[in-house]
């Protein structure tokens, strides 16, 4: 299991994250949704150190690492989560001057010092599991968001993580082509793929998720299965916002049917 316990950030004086506790169990798809603010990207970083979390305690493929203000992680520490997860951006941070296949290859001929041919097929594999490996080997500005982003899970998936980590994945997208990235993280799901997801997108949450955590003001407010946290929520703070996600979604699907 991946866990985290008693996670605290702060920027300054402003705290972003509260004695954050959550696990995932493997082959978990699990969404954090809540109001923009809420701490939802910030927590993804610190999973990934991105962000070094001010205290708290991560457990993640065995590794066990502890945090506080006072203390510095070693690279080793670093190392030692990173190669358990997968990041896939908002922006797909893709790299302009590399290939499409060149983009999922990078990390593991230059991280994880793969032979080039090696990298090679697994990249093609992956390629073809998010459904474009016919651009293998297109210049990322010739593709379309969507394809960017499978292009960019691809690449989260070459090294083979623990837990994919998906920060906004379909949000930076159109309804068309967001439901491209939607049905690739719904297969990843189906094979038991462990993902954790922040996200906005009701669609995605309610599709792919497993199970929901709301957080507000950087604290969890409510954890469910997704089900019942999207039908049934019990505290009236996730009840207004899941509300609005819902009118939100109603006025995008009347807009769509009129076009």
């Amino acid at each position: 299991m991946i866990g985290i316990e008693k996670v605290q950030k702060s920027f300054g004086e402003h705290k972003v994250l509260a004695d954050i506790d959550l696990t995932l169990k493997p082959g978990s798809v699990t969404a954090l949704i809540g109001p923009s603010g809420s701490g939802k990207s910030t927590l993804l970083r610190c999973i990934n150190l991105l962000e070094v979390p001010d205290a708290g305690t991560l457990r993640i493929g065995g590794a066990r690492v502890e945090f506080g203000r006072e203390r510095r992680l070693s690279r080793t520490e670093i190392a030692s989560v990173r190669q358990h997860t997968g990041m896939v951006f908002q922006n797909f941070q893709l790299f302009p001057h590399l290939s499409v296949i060149e983009n999922v290859m990078e990390g593991l001929v230059t991280v994880l010092k793969w032979e080039k041919q090696r990298a090679r097929e697994h990249a093609a594999a992956l390629l073809a599991k998010v459904g474009i490996a016919q651009k293998a080997d297109a210049w990322p500005s010739t593709l379309s968001g969507g394809q960017q982003q499978r292009v960019a899970i691809a690449r989260a998936l070459a090294p083979s993580p623990q837990v994919l980590l998906c920060d906004e994945p379909t949000s930076a997208l159109d309804p068309e082509l967001s439901a491209e990235v939607v049905e690739v993280l719904r297969q990843l799901a189906r094979e038991g793929t462990t993902m954790l997801m922040a996200t906005h997108d009701l669609r995605l949450a309610a599709s792919v998720a497993h199970d929901a955590v709301f957080l507000k003001d950087g604290a969890i407010v409510e954890a469910a299965p997704s089900h019942e946290l999207f039908s049934r929520p019990r505290d009236a703070r996730t009840a207004r916002f899941v509300s609005t996600l819902t009118e939100a979604l109603a006025v995008s699907g009347g807009a769509q049917g009129t076009a």
